[in-house]
């Protein structure tokens, strides 16, 4: 970008063509188009504004306080001189920026950096300064005689926002300050700040104790919902972006209320299916599992979004390399261990030297020699000899239990550091089935 000109006057080379690239790369340019988008009455004339920008018809930009100015060539080489006017800010505004400016020492340096901390601009929005253009902020003056932005005011704009998205300052010039005055405000700033003396640390001891007797008691600590809030509705007559999926995006949403919810209620630990030191660093696969976990009735335990329909379940199923059988043996391997249980369920190991003595040892411990099962060793797998029911060991030495239902093994409950522990948890599950089914035939008959 070529410029010259004196300090409260830039001139800016015409640029060259702008084929297959937006107009705007960062925030603030981005709200500069937005307000030319929302000023103007005819989004036909915007829409010209691009197609001449973007053709290079945009001749060399001045730009001085309150109005950028460019020579604007129609399709038919006709010039045109566009002019757009932004007002400028008064001295008592650009006092007050400045000193917000120079309070964090993040923003001095982001400016000193040629950024626009978003921050920034919003700390001085509230203090009632405007920087970037809003809603008929940016005013149209053209030789084409157009009361509203036109095709020629709008190609400036768009140029505009490519001039402002590698130099900032080209839009505090507009507002009235050029670059040399504003650093050299912000660096009498900064070296007066520097410069004050040091308040004094801490206060008298008794005068603190006496001010905290004065204090009103704290408030009781507000009361969580009875339930999570209602995620809002993105159906509208509007197609979606593509790539976005609405339902989706509502579940996922409603499962973040949820889990907030649980978090606010204290009740978190206690979800069976959710495990909060494994959410980080999850694989797609995994965090597939962990939010269909979510979707699945559980006993106990609050789904926080109820059943989703069959598409989302298909869609985690596939996140989740697994078709839906395998991903309802998922769920129940995450609900009774979050990522470790999943790894138990689909990786095997063999455990060798003292992973090997440790586990002999626990297992020969875990019962009297007359009640020890006959356990059949494969890897970190122990399966019972005559029934249906398997321990595993994980690598953090802690024992899995599983049954075998409809030929697959399936896990049955958390982890314990005793197999003897583990082993009841299946045989204890396999029990309460078989009490089911013999009420359900007794039902029946």
């Amino acid at each position: 970008m070529n410029d010259h000109g004196t300090e409260t006057e830039r001139t800016f080379a015409a640029l060259p063509p702008a084929r297959g690239r937006a107009f705007a790369q960062t925030w603030w340019g981005h709200a500069w188009l937005k307000a030319l988008e929302d000023t103007a009455l005819d989004g036909q004339q915007v829409r010209t504004g691009r197609r001449l920008a973007r053709s290079g018809a945009v001749g060399a930009v001045t730009v001085r306080p309150g109005r950028i100015t460019a020579v604007v060539y129609d399709q038919d080489r006709t010039a045109h001189r566009a002019d757009v006017l932004l007002e400028q800010l008064p001295d008592d505004r650009w006092a007050r920026f400045l000193d917000l400016a120079v309070e964090r020492s993040g923003y001095l340096a982001a400016l000193l950096d040629r950024d626009l901390p978003p921050h920034l601009v919003e700390d001085a929005s509230a203090a009632g300064i405007e920087l970037l253009p809003g809603i008929g902020d940016l005013e149209p003056r053209c030789d084409c005689d157009a009361w509203d932005h036109c095709g020629h005011t709008s190609a400036l704009c768009h140029l505009v926002a490519r001039l402002l998205d590698q130099d900032p300052f080209v839009l505090l010039l507009m507002r009235g300050r050029d670059e040399r005055t504003l650093f050299g405000e912000l660096r009498a700033r900064d070296a007066a700040r520097s410069d004050a003396p040091n308040s004094p640390e801490g206060v008298d001891a008794a005068a603190a104790y006496a001010a905290g007797r004065a204090l009103p008691p704290l408030p009781p600590v507000p009361v969580p919902p009875a339930e999570p809030g209602l995620p809002p509705s993105l159906g509208t007559e509007t197609a979606p972006a593509p790539g976005l999926d609405p339902a989706a995006l509502e579940f996922l949403a409603a499962h973040t209320a949820a889990t907030a919810h649980r978090w606010l209620d204290g009740a978190r630990e206690d979800a069976p299916w959710s495990h909060p030191a494994d959410e980080d660093g999850l694989t797609v696969a995994q965090d597939a599992v962990r939010l269909a976990a979510g979707l699945f009735e559980s006993d106990g335990g609050a789904a926080p979004a109820g059943r989703a329909d069959d598409v989302l379940l298909d869609r985690l199923a596939i996140g989740a390399g697994r078709d839906r059988a395998q991903l309802t043996r998922a769920v129940r391997a995450w609900r009774a261990g979050g990522a470790a249980g999943l790894s138990v369920l689909e990786e095997g190991w063999t455990p060798d030297g003292e992973a090997q003595v440790r586990a002999r040892a626990a297992l020969a411990s875990a019962w009297d020699e007359e009640d020890r099962p006959s356990l059949r060793a494969t890897g970190n797998r122990w399966t019972v000899i005559g029934a249906a029911h398997q321990l595993r060991l994980g690598q953090d030495g802690r024992w899995w239990p599983f049954r075998k239902e409809n030929g697959h093994w399936e896990p049955v409950g958390a982890a314990a550091h005793d197999p003897a522990t583990a082993l009841a948890t299946a045989q204890g599950t396999t029990e309460e089935d078989a009490t089911e089914e013999d009420a359900t035939r007794e039902d029946a008959t």
